[in-house]
């Protein structure tokens, strides 16, 4: 007989499987369940992006691409960063393609962490880089944001946390799942710290083209000193509401984007093919679709924090991403309890705070990536559930 609790590593064994999946698992095998628990854009991915990823099918191009990705693309990807955020990578070595801005988080952690090495977690957030951070031999340092701050990071907190072994800051921002975003002179602030304690950073910038009002978003890598300290993770899924392509991308300087290259040949070999060529048309034309998909989250948005408002929780306003983190605290419930009775009385779906980190106890994550009159039943069935209790 196998013992399989030594077989299996120890490392694995010992993480959490992820909160998001766990509620999505219970929707899935209900009937009727509204689900708001997945940060998946509803709209479908643009036609003319389709198109140029059925034309490329038709055509027969669907062999590997080059490791880094097609070169087009790459091309493509630093085309973009010189005209949105002004500044200028190389296509051929700071530039990688890859499946999903999650592979791009796990090659960096790879690439970066020896064992002991600290990296520093701001939390809430995505699920990723705590479990990452461990499976690489490092040791995941929590510095827990608050709604005072917007749940922003500040220098305070930052150096209050760095020790002798700390190598690699997280800058997960706008942010999954509060939807705070991080300002050009908090990061200013941010990176005097950084330089002081040579960090490294690792800037998960997946939600870049959704945030709103006059405040666009703003790359650490905009910042003097930061450019050859940082890597940039992005991607296609929400910008482009291009989620099951499967695409992602890393920009940072060469010697990283080389070993990262390098774990990425072993593991992955190359990003889908059909899903590139589609990438390339999403970049060049495809300013417009994004424009148009953040004024209806826009508008959703507005409208999600003003429903639970008047639920009278507290919200948190966002200004990222598609979500919003409204306080539960009010009604005694833990936020898991809050969410297995709401999905059983009310047959509606939303993430624990406590998912995205311990800090998130007390919370619920509220994903408005979906249609309004989807929401606004949704919000309808939070409410008879909020007065019945």
């Amino acid at each position: 007989m196998i013992d399989y609790d030594n077989l299996l590593n120890k490392t694995v064994q010992e993480i959490k499987p992820s909160g998001i999946r766990k509620f999505f698992d219970i929707a899935s095998e209900m009937e009727h369940v509204i689900s708001l628990s997945i940060g998946e854009p509803d709209f479908k991915t643009p036609w003319h992006v389709r198109k140029a990823g059925i034309e490329n099918l038709e055509r027969g191009n669907i062999r590997y691409t080059p490791n880094k990705g097609l070169s087009a693309l790459r091309v493509e990807i630093c085309k973009y960063f010189a005209r949105r955020f002004d500044t200028i990578y190389s296509d051929k070595d700071e530039t990688i393609v890859t499946v999903g801005g999650s592979e791009a988080i796990d090659l960096c952690m790879r690439t970066l962490i020896n064992e002991g090495d600290e990296v520093l977690i701001p939390q809430p957030s995505f699920v990723c880089y705590e479990p990452l951070c461990e499976m690489a031999d490092g040791v995941p340092v929590i510095i827990e944001t608050k709604v005072e701050n917007d749940f922003r990071i500040t220098p305070e907190e930052l150096e209050a946390h760095i020790t002798p072994k700390s190598k690699i800051l997280v800058l997960p921002f706008p942010n999954n799942p509060t939807g705070g975003i991080i300002r050009r002179d908090d990061l200013e602030s941010l990176a005097k710290v950084i330089i002081k304690h040579d960090l490294f950073v690792i800037s998960d910038e997946i939600y870049a083209e959704l945030t709103y009002g006059d405040d666009r978003h703003v790359s650490i890598v905009e910042i003097d000193g930061m450019r050859e300290r940082t890597v940039v993770v992005s991607g296609f899924s929400k910008s482009y509401s291009m989620t099951g392509w499967r695409l992602g991308y890393a920009l940072g300087p060469k010697p990283v984007i080389s070993a990262m290259t390098k774990l990425h040949q072993f593991a992955i070999m190359s990003a889908p093919t059909t899903a590139q060529y589609a990438a390339i048309e999403a970049l060049r034309n495809g300013d417009g679709d994004i424009e148009h998909m953040r004024e209806e989250y826009d508008m959703r948005r507005r409208f999600v924090v003003d429903r639970f408002r008047k639920m009278g929780l507290d919200c948190f306003e966002p200004n990222g991403a598609f979500y919003v983190f409204p306080c539960i605290k009010s009604t005694g419930l833990s936020s898991e309890e809050f969410c297995l009775q709401l999905i059983k009385s009310k047959s509606v779906a939303v993430v624990p705070g406590n998912a995205f980190g311990e800090c998130g106890e007390g919370y619920i994550r509220v994903s408005y990536s979906f249609s309004i009159q989807h929401i606004d039943e949704a919000l309808n069935r939070i409410e008879e559930f909020l007065q019945e209790k």
